[in-house]
């Protein structure tokens, strides 16, 4: 019997709720999860292993799985299917239909992973190992391929004018600092919004940065790279240059600003990328081609065409895999170290 179109249908089970809380993919007022015994842990330790578990996952992953997770209930609802615990039959229609509507191999791949984490959360079997769901992905991969689109970098020639055009304000002095010390260290949107004052040490032509918390370090044992003045991008002079101009002497580096020049709470990662696309589109190219990971790939790529060596590179990038590094590397020198060069 198929259960009502209101909310989808739950069988009595006994979940593992203290996870399922950390996902909070259901709302409580849409469905309540009933355990065969009563909890009996107290309300405080309750929640402390909650925030351990939400503490396993990046926020920018649980952003993600719950935005997924929110589309595969939807779309359940609507289709009067069973959403929890699915069927691997379930999981595969919904690759369908979303394939359907034009969605990308690695956004595909996200949802499942997304729908099988809310399961294993919930006590259920995840669809990491089901036949017909591994065999709709490798068919997915088939018919749309895995080739990433790939952003454009912003390379030290286009960074200096994006730097140029920056207004003479509050925001610019801010823009201008976070573009060029987000280029100067290869830094990803996430961590650029999480600097604070104290994170650079000032040394004798730059200073060192240490980064507590990164994609590649999750458990925050901490990474630090140099950065360098240079002549070129002074990265640290407009750094001191907004700092002084926003009042900040501890705290976040890059925080928002209002019409009227108030600095506020810390930036968002989305607000790192739009400032990315508004610069690019004030020098005339098309900010769809960029995003907040183009000044980390226009730093690596400006140094692989400057000759850097891979390892060099790494120190400052902190790639876990030289693989993906040299995939750099290699597109940069494609035309320079072609065979053809002595007699095409």
């Amino acid at each position: 019997m198929a259960p009502p179109s209101g909310s989808p249908a739950i069988p009595s089970c006994s979940p593992s709720i203290a996870p399922w809380r950390c996902f909070s993919v259901w709302s409580e007022r849409s469905v309540t999860l009933q355990p065969l015994v009563v909890e009996t842990i107290p309300p405080a330790l309750q929640e402390a292993s909650d925030r351990l578990i939400l503490a396993a996952r990046s926020p920018a992953t649980l952003r993600a799985y719950r935005t997924d997770w929110a589309a595969f209930v939807a779309w359940c609802r609507v289709q009067s299917v069973t959403a929890l615990p699915a069927q691997p039959e379930t999981v595969v229609a919904w690759i369908a239909s979303r394939l359907e509507q034009g969605r990308k191999a690695a956004t595909l791949a996200r949802g499942v992973a997304a729908v099988s984490c809310a399961h294993e959360l919930a006590g259920f079997e995840s669809f990491s190992r089901a036949r017909l769901v591994q065999d709709a992905l490798r068919g997915m991969r088939r018919t749309l391929g895995t080739a990433p689109t790939r952003k454009a970098p912003a390379t030290v020639d286009l960074l200096r004018r994006m730097l140029d055009v920056q207004p003479d304000t509050l925001i610019g002095r801010r823009n201008r600092a976070l573009l060029a010390l987000g280029f100067a260290g290869a830094l990803r949107r996430s961590e650029l919004v999480t600097l604070e004052v104290g994170d650079l040490v000032p040394q004798e032509g730059g200073a060192l940065l240490t980064l507590w918390q990164s994609k590649t370090d999750p458990d925050g044992t901490g990474q630090t790279i140099g950065i360098l003045n240079g002549s070129i991008i002074r990265a640290l002079d407009y750094l001191s240059t907004w700092c002084e101009a926003a009042g900040i002497t501890s705290g976040r580096l890059f925080r928002s600003v209002d019409r009227h020049e108030r600095t506020g709470a810390s930036l968002s990662d989305r607000s790192v990328a739009r400032i990315i696309k508004t610069a690019a589109e004030a020098v005339g190219l098309d900010p769809e081609r960029f995003s907040g990971h183009s000044l980390r790939a226009g730093f690596i790529t400006s140094s692989a065409e400057a000759g850097a060596d891979a390892l060099l590179i790494a120190e400052t990038s902190r790639h876990q895999s030289l693989d993906v590094l040299r995939s750099y590397v290699r597109r940069a020198s494609l035309l320079k170290t072609h065979a053809g060069h002595r007699f095409l």
